[in-house]
């Protein structure tokens, strides 16, 4: 059987828009986005969301009664929560450029980027042959490190991946098969 599993990235938060290791709810404006986009999410039997305020906020704006799943968690970054990419820069330029080149270090002791992808991959897995249509609004590395397992792409194409805010993308398969459809925006019918 062929799992049919939908990523949604959650709406952009002031938390996104500063590039910050943190956790943020969505703003009005982004609240409305995700709104007037729920027409258009693909027909799904299973909801999840990951469990930060983020992913939370845009599964209840988009109408889901989603279950939260740990898996789905955004990558730890230890110490660095709560911390700008500019501020580290500045502060930390070495373990910056090491994390961004290294997928299994871990400067602000928290997880790697491998553990990440080994995470998702192993949550992605578990839905292998349930047959269903998943939907799930998950943080962008979750996404990302999800495409790195379902295309065995090595962990350092973690970071060329880019996901947009309010995107879809759909992958389908079964135990380590996995095909790709991606960069959907999810937008309101026009």
């Amino acid at each position: 059987m062929v799992a049919r599993i939908t990523l949604v990235s959650p709406a952009v938060n002031a938390a996104l828009r500063q590039v910050r290791f943190d956790d943020a709810p969505l703003d009005e404006s982004a609240a409305r986005r995700a709104r007037a986009a729920a027409d258009a999410l693909p027909p799904h039997e299973v909801m999840l969301t990951a469990p930060s305020e983020r992913c939370r906020g845009t599964a209840e704006a988009l109408g889901l009664d989603a279950a939260v799943v740990r898996e789905l968690r955004d990558l730890d970054v230890g110490r660095w929560r709560g911390r700008s990419l500019d501020e580290l820069a500045q502060e930390a330029p070495e373990g910056i450029a090491e994390w961004l080149a290294d997928p299994a270090v871990t400067p602000h002791g928290g997880e790697s980027v491998v553990d990440l992808v080994d995470r998702v991959g192993n949550w992605l897995e578990s839905w292998s042959g349930h047959g269903g249509r998943i939907l799930a609004v998950a943080e962008p590395a979750v996404v990302r490190a999800g495409l790195v397992h379902a295309l065995a792409v090595p962990a350092q194409t973690f970071w060329r991946l880019d996901v947009a805010p309010l995107s879809v993308t759909e992958l389908s398969g079964r135990s380590g098969r996995w095909n790709l459809r991606c960069g959907r925006p999810l937008t309101a019918a026009e």
